[in-house]
């Protein structure tokens, strides 16, 4: 199997690396800095999407939003430049529920397969190939690409058609959202109350409270470490599609439209390229106290 990578972002070079060191051939494309033990174990750089469509028989394409994906497909040097038929577009990214279905039935009309694969587990699990995997789209396909997935994650699920895996992925957003609110309210909190809020975490981790937040971004919080990881930005876009979808469907999110208000002050000061985690300091700032 030839296999094509489209964005060697903060995630998608170690996931195509993954790849490479499974003896994969490998052609990529991306806007920005190629690692080099990616080109030095032979993947091969591409100057398009299309010319990497040419060279593949599966195409991963992790890139930031929807029109990105829009533009990596079909946009003046997109895949389908390039004949589709019998090859499969594996889209990891996160984005629209409702425009991934019409992507996935413009390549199936070119003779194509595909799949919805966003993940979930950030930088930690693209470089140690334990992301949760949610897909959608066919079982035959699935089933295909599935040793695949297994070099990039442990999780693997196919929710369901074309879009049920991005559905599936802003839930998830949605949770992680909250629970970060949830750990900064708690952390600062028992900071201003006078505890050691490194010592509250501890105790809390043995306790229901537990979750994997608390421990990471929990831990960032305390210390400081705000390098993404997964930059509030894409959390904004994320919970935009929550909030744009619950719309479409007549159902009230009240807690995710609090959180994405919070994640504005955030980015309103300058903060919209750090890790979501972040999210604590608008808490801070509106406290006037800061747990780190």
């Amino acid at each position: 199997m030839k296999i094509g990578f489209i964005g060697l972002g903060i995630m998608g070079a170690p996931m195509a690396q993954h790849l490479v060191d499974a003896g994969y051939s490998l052609h990529f494309s991306t806007l920005g800095n190629v690692p080099a033990s990616l080109t030095d174990a032979g993947a091969k750089a591409c100057s398009t999407p299309a010319e990497v469509a040419q060279h593949a028989d599966t195409i991963f394409i992790m890139v930031p939003d929807t029109p990105d994906v829009e533009k990596v497909l079909f946009g003046e040097n997109g895949c389908a430049l390039t004949s589709l038929k019998g090859k499969t577009i594996v889209d990891m990214s996160s984005i629209s529920p409702i425009e991934t279905k019409v992507f996935a039935e413009k390549v199936l009309a070119l003779g194509g397969d595909y799949l919805d694969a966003p993940v979930s587990g950030g930088e930690i699990g693209a470089r140690q190939a334990t992301l949760t995997i949610m897909v959608g789209g066919k079982d035959s396909v699935f089933a295909k690409i599935k040793p695949l997935f297994e070099l990039l994650g442990k999780n693997i699920t196919l929710v369901g058609e074309y879009g049920a895996g991005q559905t599936c992925k802003v839930a998830n957003q949605i949770i992680v959202a909250l629970t970060i609110e949830a750990v900064s309210e708690a952390l600062l909190f028992a900071s201003r109350a006078g505890a050691d809020p490194a010592r509250v975490r501890q105790a809390l981790m043995g306790g229901f409270a537990s979750s994997r937040i608390l421990e990471v971004h929990g831990e960032r919080m305390i210390n400081r470490t705000f390098e993404p990881g997964f930059k509030i930005a894409l959390h904004q876009k994320d919970l935009n599609l929550a909030l744009q979808s619950a719309k479409a469907l007549s159902i009230s999110l009240p807690n995710t439209a609090t959180c994405q208000e919070l994640f504005n002050v955030c980015a309103a000061n300058g903060g919209s390229q750090l890790d979501h985690s972040s999210l604590v300091r608008s808490l801070e700032l509106m406290s006037g106290h800061s747990i780190g």
